[in-house]
Formats: structure tokens, sequence, C-alpha cells
């Protein structure tokens, strides 16, 4: 008889303990989703995550479980100010209206140009921008293609010349000299490097490198050209966000221009004399 207390007595402690492990199951994923609760109030989740995709620059630096952790003591910190201000009453006071009348107008200000802008920077006028601003005024130029060794004295430039003169290799003596991380320069038109360095590019045929040292202000250098090309227009997606900046301006120079055109505005000075409109411009 009392083995069989004992084994009921096991039995209903590993009840408890599933009913228990269900128990705290439930209540997490009651949970997920609120990264906390102030005085019964939900800061969620996603309000921590807008927070962090608002800030590209944190975001590029800190993974968001990182970031999370942090942020939530700040959010439960905003939230208790928040608190303890409503319970003040701190919204009723001529401070706070004044300040809620200048950031509503800026936060309207805001939104309505970045409105305007979304609206009329669309493909059509980025692809528009680019076939008139871009490719019909492009002007092709003479693009070269080199790599270099760069070198502190000339006497160790001559060493690598007489090195590549004896068959060696411009990438293993450059991978054993240059004081230059990049070596390979990609395509470059001539006003792109100092005088100097593009003369001797020039002179060279394609595949030839100079067989003296060529000095800069940065050093000495070893050229090997290795390609000559006329210069063609970018691909849109390389001068999409350029472009977008541009005709993002535009626009919101344009929407002042019609503001002040379609409005009627007088100004004083601190006389209250009416001050006289600007001429224009001829």
């Amino acid at each position: 008889m009392q083995k069989k207390y004992l084994l009921a007595g096991s039995a209903a402690v590993v009840v408890l303990a599933v009913a228990a492990f269900f128990a705290c199951k439930v209540n997490a994923q009651k949970n997920v989703g609120i990264a906390a609760r102030v005085n019964g109030e939900v800061i969620s989740v996603d309000e921590i995550r807008k927070g962090y995709a608002d800030n590209p620059q944190i975001a590029a630096q800190v993974p968001f479980d990182e970031f999370y952790e942090k942020a939530v003591d700040v959010f439960v910190n905003g939230k208790l100010l928040y608190q303890a201000a409503t319970k003040a009453n701190i919204q009723d006071t001529p401070e706070y209206k004044d300040q809620l009348k200048t950031a509503m107008e800026d936060l309207a200000r805001k939104v309505y140009l970045e409105k305007t802008v979304e609206e009329k920077v669309n493909d059509a006028a980025v692809q528009k921008f680019y076939n008139d601003e871009y490719v019909a005024k492009f002007e092709s130029k003479k693009e070269m293609g080199a790599k270099h060794i760069l070198l502190d004295d000339e006497k160790t430039a001559k060493e690598v010349i007489e090195k590549l003169n004896k068959g060696g290799n411009f990438d293993k003596l450059a991978n054993e000299y240059t004081k230059d991380n990049t070596v390979d320069l990609g395509y470059f038109t001539e006003d792109l490097m100092v005088p100097e360095f593009t003369n001797a590019a020039l002179a060279l045929k394609v595949g030839e490198y100079t067989k003296k040292p060529v000095k800069t202000q940065f050093g000495y250098h070893v050229i090997l050209l290795q390609d000559v090309r006329d210069s063609k227009p970018l691909p849109i997606k390389d001068l999409e966000p350029q472009i977008k900046n541009i005709l993002s301006q535009q626009i919101v120079a344009e929407t002042f221009d019609t503001l002040h055109n379609e409005s009627s505005i007088e100004k004083f000075d601190l006389n209250g004399k009416k001050m006289p409109e600007p001429k224009e411009e001829k």
C-alpha cells in the first residue's frame, strides 16, 4: 500500500512539472512581440525594430539583437518619463502647448516635402534625367587601365624594373615591394591622376611598363599599362542615388517657387515698414 502511495506521489510530481512547463511555454508565447510592460503599458518589439530601421547608421554597425538589449532600457525609461509627465498634467502647461505647436508645424513641413518629393522622384523621372541630362550630354574620353608599384626611393624602383626586365611577374613584385595597398588602379581618365603619372602612362603601349621610375609627390612608380579604351556612360543603377538627390533638390526649389508665386506675401522691417519686393534678375 505504501508503495502505491509513493508511486502516486511521483506521478503527481511529474504532472505538476509538465503543467509548469506548459504554463511557462504559454506565458512565453503570450509575451512574444512584447519588449516590456511599464505599469501595464506595452512596449512592442516592433517599436524598437522601427527605431532601429530609422537609424541606418546604427543598423550598419550593430546587429539588431545587440541593439535590442540596450534599446529596451532606453524605451522603458522613455515610457516612465512619459507616464510621469502625463500624471503631472504636463500637456496642460503653456510650455508644452507652445513647443507642441512648433513641433507639429515642423513635422507638417517635413512630411509635406517628403511626400512631394516621393511622388515626383519616380522611376520615370530618374530615367528621363539619365537620358536627357547624362547620356545625351556625355562626352567620351580616353580611359587607361593600369597597375602600379609604388616605392619610397628611386634605387628600389630601378631594382624592380630590372627584375621585370628579366621576366619577373608584375603582380608578385608588387606584392613584395609596393607600399600602396591598391596595385590595380582600374580605369581612369587623364585628369584623375597627377600629370607626371598620366604623361608616363600615355607614353606606354598596352602591355608595356615604364623602363624608368616615375617620380610624383607620392614616391616612385613603376607603371604597367593594361588597356586603353573610350569611356562610356555609366549604367543607370550606378547613378540612381545621385540622380535622385539632384531631382529632390530641384523639386524642393520648385515647390518653394510655386508656393511663392501662388501666395500673397507681405514682409516688414523692424520698424513695421513694408519691405520692398526684391528685383528680378534679368
